[in-house]
C-alpha cells in the first residue's frame, strides 16, 4: 500500500533501473575518452598536450552543465533535459572524426560531448530519483545508479580497445556515438516530477537550521554558498575530480610508459569500473548506517595509500590490475555519500542543482588532472609529479570532509522488493 506522494516499489525500481541504465552509457562514453588520445594524436598530429587539454575542457564542460541542466530539470522535469543530452552527446563523438584542429576538438570533444553527457549524468539522475523516494531509500538508489555509470566503464572500455585495435578509432568512435541514443528511450521513465520537487518536508537535515520549504533557487543557493559544509563538500569533491580524470585521460600513457601493450589500459579501466559497482552498492548501504562525512574521508585517505602502494610496485601488468581493482572501489563511490550530504543539507527541491555544482567543482579538478598530466608528460617524459601531487591531494580532501555538520543517521532499510 503506498501513499500518494510515494511510488509503488515496482514502480520505483523500474525509475532506478532506467536511471542507472542511462548513466552506464554517458559514462561509459565519457570515461573511456582517454583510450583515443593516442589514435588521435596519430591522427591529427595534434600532440598530446594540446590534445588533452581538448579533453581537460571536455572534463569542464561536463561539470559546468550539470548545474545548469540541473535547474532545466529541476524545474521542467528531467525527461527533456536527458533526451537533448543525448542528441549533443551523440552528434559530438560521431563529429570528432571529422575534425582535425584542436578548435575543432574543443568543439566536439570539449563541449558539444561533454555536455551532452552532463544532461544525462549524476546530477539531473540522482536529482530525479531522490524528487521520488524516501528520504531513508535515497542512499541506496543513488549508490545502485552510481553502480550503473561503473558497469558502464567495465564493459565499454575493454570493447573500445578491441574496436580501436580492431577497425580502428573511427569506428569505435561512431559506434559509441550510436550507442548513446539508446538514452532516449530510457528518458520516458524521468517523466514529469516528483512530489518531492514542491516541498522538502521530509529531508532529515543535518546539524543546524532545516531547509525552508517553497524557498526560491536563488534564496536557495545563496544560502548553500555561505555554509562551511556544502563548501567543504565542494573541496574533497575537487580531489575527487583531479584524481579520476587525471587516470582516465592518462593511464594508457602511463601503461606504454612501462612498455606494457596497449590492451593492458582498456583491461585496467574496465576493472576500475567493475570494483566500482561494488564500491557504489556498499556506499549506498553504508551511507543509511554511518556518517557521510566519514565515509568520504576514509575513501579519500584509502586512496592515497593505495597510490603509495603503486609507486614501489614493480610495473607490470598484475600491477595494474591489482591498483585498478584497489582504486576501483572507491572510484565514484564518493557520489551516494556526497549527493545524500548535499541532500540532509538543503533538501530535494534543487538537489538536482545544488549537487550540480559540487560535481562543477569535481570537474575544475578534472580540468587540471586531464591538462597538467599533459603538461607533465611533455615537460618531464612521465607522470611522477602528478602522482605525488595526488596523494597530497587526496590527504587534504579526507581532512576537509571531517569538519562537515552531520547528524547521525537514522536506521532504515534498504528499497524494498517490487511485489508481483
Amino acid at each position: 500500500m503506498t501513499t500518494n506522494n510515494e511510488m509503488s516499489p515496482r514502480a520505483a525500481w523500474l525509475l532506478i533501473l532506467a536511471a542507472s541504465a542511462i548513466l552506464m552509457i554517458t559514462m561509459g562514453a565519457r570515461l573511456t575518452t582517454g583510450l583515443f588520445l593516442s589514435p588521435l594524436n596519430t591522427s591529427t598530429g595534434l600532440g598530446v598536450a594540446t590534445i588533452s587539454f581538448a579533453m581537460a575542457v571536455g572534463q569542464f564542460m561536463w561539470g559546468a552543465s550539470q548545474p545548469v541542466f540541473g535547474a532545466v530539470a529541476d524545474k521542467y522535469g528531467p525527461a527533456r533535459v536527458i533526451v537533448l543530452g543525448a542528441v549533443l552527446l551523440a552528434g559530438g563523438l560521431a563529429a570528432t572524426p571529422f575534425v582535425s584542429s584542436e578548435w575543432g576538438l574543443l568543439v566536439t570533444l570539449g563541449v558539444l560531448s561533454a555536455a551532452g553527457a552532463g544532461a544525462g549524468s549524476f546530477s539531473i539522475l540522482i536529482g530525479a530519483t531522490a524528487q521520488r523516494l524516501p528520504a531513508a531509500r535515497r542512499p541506496f538508489a543513488s549508490g545502485f545508479i552510481n553502480a550503473g555509470g561503473s558497469f558502464g566503464q567495465f564493459v565499454f572500455s575493454p570493447l573500445t580497445q578491441v574496436l580501436i585495435a580492431g577497425p580502428g578509432w573511427i569506428v569505435a568512435m561512431l559506434a559509441m556515438a550510436a550507442t548513446t541514443l539508446l538514452t532516449i528511450p530510457l528518458a520516458w521513465f524521468m517523466r514529469g516530477k516528483g512530489p518531492d520537487a514542491k516541498t522538502s518536508a521530509d529531508t532529515v537535515a543535518a546539524a543546524g537550521p532545516a531547509p525552508i520549504a517553497g524557498i526560491g533557487l536563488t534564496e536557495q543557493l545563496r544560502q548553500a554558498l555561505r555554509d562551511r559544509s556544502y563548501l567543504c563538500l565542494h573541496a574533497g569533491f575537487f580531489t575527487c575530480g583531479f584524481h579520476i580524470a587525471f587516470l582516465v585521460t592518462h593511464l594508457p600513457g602511463e601503461v606504454a610508459l612501462c612498455g606494457l601493450p596497449v590492451g593492458v589500459a582498456g583491461t585496467a579501466l574496465g576493472l576500475i569500473g567493475l570494483f566500482n559497482i561494488a564500491g557504489s552498492l556498499c556506499a549506498g548501504a553504508l551511507s543509511t548506517r554511518y556518517r557521510m562525512k566519514n565515509l568520504l574521508a576514509l575513501m579519500y585517505a584509502s586512496r592515497a595509500l593505495i597510490i603509495v602502494i603503486y609507486l614501489l610496485a614493480p610495473k607490470t601488468a598484475l600491477t595494474f590490475y591489482l591498483f585498478a581493482a584497489a582504486l576501483g572501489f572507491t572510484w565514484l563511490a564518493t557520489v551516494p555519500p556526497t549527493a545524500g550530504l548535499v541532500g540532509k543539507l538543503f533538501g530535494t527541491r534543487y538537489l538536482a542543482t545544488l549537487f550540480g555544482l559540487t560535481l562543477l567543482s569535481h570537474q575544475v579538478g578534472g580540468f587540471f588532472g586531464a591538462w597538467l598530466g599533459g603538461l607533465a608528460f611533455v615537460r618531464f617524459g612521465d607522470y611522477s609529479w602528478m602522482w605525488y601531487a595526488d596523494i597530497l591531494l587526496a590527504l587534504l580532501a579526507a581532512l576537509v570532509n571531517l569538519p562537515i555538520r552531520e547528524a547521525p543517521p537514522a536506521r532504515a532499510g534498504l528499497l524494498p522488493a517490487a511485489k508481483a
